[in-house]
């Protein structure tokens, strides 16, 4: 049985941050069933690059869903969800506030409708605020939640993940979605949950908060503990080219470090914030001596902290991250065999996996119709108007 076996989601997101987290709910056992608009269906199947004829990124973030193609700008569309919502938990959109409202899908009619419905908006600024209605993507959340700051030094670099994105909007979302259900057990009403990227961005930057809270300093990228500031705690280059993280931050560790490089009177130079670049200088000098596979493995042996910087193909071939099995080998109708990133989470009682690739474009509309009491000849009209395809 999977943890999430019996939960029916009804998912109306489109590009990454909702899908990654319907995915994941669906990987746990979710029914999740896709909608898009055959007029507008999401726009990630378009996305290069293509797996012969299919989007890969939007197989990497549909896997284990249905789709249903249903036009509910029409009146007979949203008859059609409504029908789906008889028996439903979770309703997840992921359109600007208030835009569902012009089809009789928002938070306050479907309330008065399905008061046990979990209603899901997931947003860049949430559902109230000046900047509830503009539009935005990852960079603007990120940078607007502090994250791209501290730049005196340098100029802001665009993260090569999309921090918001999934940190703070799929992520979230999940949490929203189980949270809110787990109240539901309680007081046998739905609600309406209104999930912020930027909102939820902004915690990810909480020491340098902290930091400024108690002394009233900004503080740049360099002078920050975690991101670049101590000699014990940082990225080396190795003679190889290639970098290790050096991952000393407790007392213990950097003591150990100096003992196994033979340099016993850097023990106190994680605390000599005044010289902090001139210490950096004479580690690094010691990290060009060796190759990267030498230092991983003298840092193995003396149980210190210090790991590969690894490039994508590398992450795919660690014998580490190959045992917890993250990646799954799946096949998809027409791209073939494929690779997967699996939800990241082990359950000892309710193991999980993904049991199908992501859904061709409407392959499972006339299937739910059909649940749903619609008639033959009632399917045969709505693919006439194209109220589905």
């Amino acid at each position: 049985m999977s943890a999430l076996k019996g939960l029916k989601i009804l998912d109306f997101t489109r590009l990454l941050p909702g899908p990654l987290a319907t995915m994941f709910l669906a990987n746990m056992g979710s029914e999740v069933i896709k909608i898009e608009n055959p007029k507008f269906p999401d726009t990630t199947r378009q996305y290069p690059p293509y797996i012969k004829s299919e989007s890969a990124s939007f197989m990497a973030f549909n896997h284990d869903k249905k789709s249903v193609l249903v036009d509910y700008t029409q009146t007979e569309g949203q008859e059609i969800i409504l029908k789906f919502l008889e028996n439903v938990d979770i309703f997840i959109e992921q359109f600007r506030p208030n835009f569902l409202a012009q089809f009789n899908l928002d938070y306050h009619t479907l309330h008065q409708k399905f008061p046990k419905l979990i209603y899901v908006s997931l947003t860049g600024y949430g559902q109230t605020g000046e900047y509830a209605h503009l539009a935005g993507h990852d960079l603007n959340y990120v940078g607007l939640a502090g994250l791209l700051a501290g730049n005196q030094n340098s100029s802001p670099t665009i993260p090569i993940a999309q921090i918001a994105d999934i940190a703070g909007g799929s992520y979230l979302a999940m949490i929203g979605c189980l949270s809110a259900l787990y109240a539901r057990t309680h007081t046998g009403q739905g609600q309406h949950v209104d999930i912020a990227m930027l909102d939820a961005t902004i915690p990810l930057s909480i020491n340098a908060f902290t930091w400024f809270w108690a002394t009233g300093e900004i503080l740049s990228k360099e002078e920050q503990f975690l991101s670049g500031k101590l000699v014990n705690y940082n990225i080396y280059k190795t003679q190889d080219n290639k970098y290790v993280a050096l991952g000393s931050l407790e007392d213990k560790f950097w003591k150990r470090f100096c003992e196994m490089i033979e340099k016993n009177e850097w023990k106190n130079d994680m605390y000599d914030f005044k010289n902090m670049n001139i210490h950096k200088e004479k580690v690094q000098q010691v990290f060009s001596t060796q190759n990267a596979d030498f230092w991983v493995n003298l840092g193995l042996k003396n149980d210190i902290p210090i790991t590969l910087i690894q490039e994508i193909n590398e992450v795919m071939e660690n014998t580490h991250i190959k045992s917890r099995e993250i990646f799954q080998e799946i096949t998809h109708p027409k791209a073939g065999n494929i690779t997967a990133i699996n939800f990241p989470i082990k359950f000892s009682e309710t193991p999980h996996k993904i049991v199908k690739s992501s859904p061709l474009l409407g392959e499972n509309t006339q299937e739910y119709l059909r649940e749903l009491g619609i008639s033959e000849n009632a399917i045969k009209e709505l693919l006439e108007k194209k109220i589905i395809k």
